[in-house]
């Protein structure tokens, strides 16, 4: 089992940047495919990126493409997001999410859910 934990939202201004981080526990974590979603108000909750257990990696090209950078530290067992050139598009409650045999875009396929971090971005 897996409990994830996401860290670093907060107010930024319009081409701000921040990293979020998703620490979970447990010895397992190394066997997770991992990825983060986003939930705008009165929005259903989108896929933003996700990073397997072999590093492969995935983006919503639509709108996060070139801005954001998903990585893990397996060492560590964390899962970061980097967000550059933010935008008020940007603004939501952002998700890392886990799951073991499911690596896709869809929030449906992962099992394990932190309670989200609120990122805003004022213009």
């Amino acid at each position: 089992q897996v409990q994830l934990v996401e860290s670093g939202g907060g107010l930024v201004q319009v081409g701000g940047s921040l990293r979020l981080s998703c620490a979970a526990s447990g010895r397992t974590f190394n066997n997770y495919n991992m990825a983060w979603f986003r939930q705008a108000p009165g929005k259903e909750r989108k896929f933003v990126a996700t990073i397997n257990r072999i590093g492969t990696i995935a983006y919503n090209g639509d709108s996060v493409k070139g801005r954001f950078t998903i990585s893990r530290g397996n060492a560590k067992n964390t899962m970061y997001l980097q967000m550059n050139n933010l935008k008020p598009e940007d603004t939501a409650v952002y998700y890392c999410a886990a799951a073991l045999f499911y690596s896709g875009t869809s929030d449906v396929g992962y099992d394990k859910w932190g309670q989200g971090t609120q990122v805003t971005v004022s213009s």
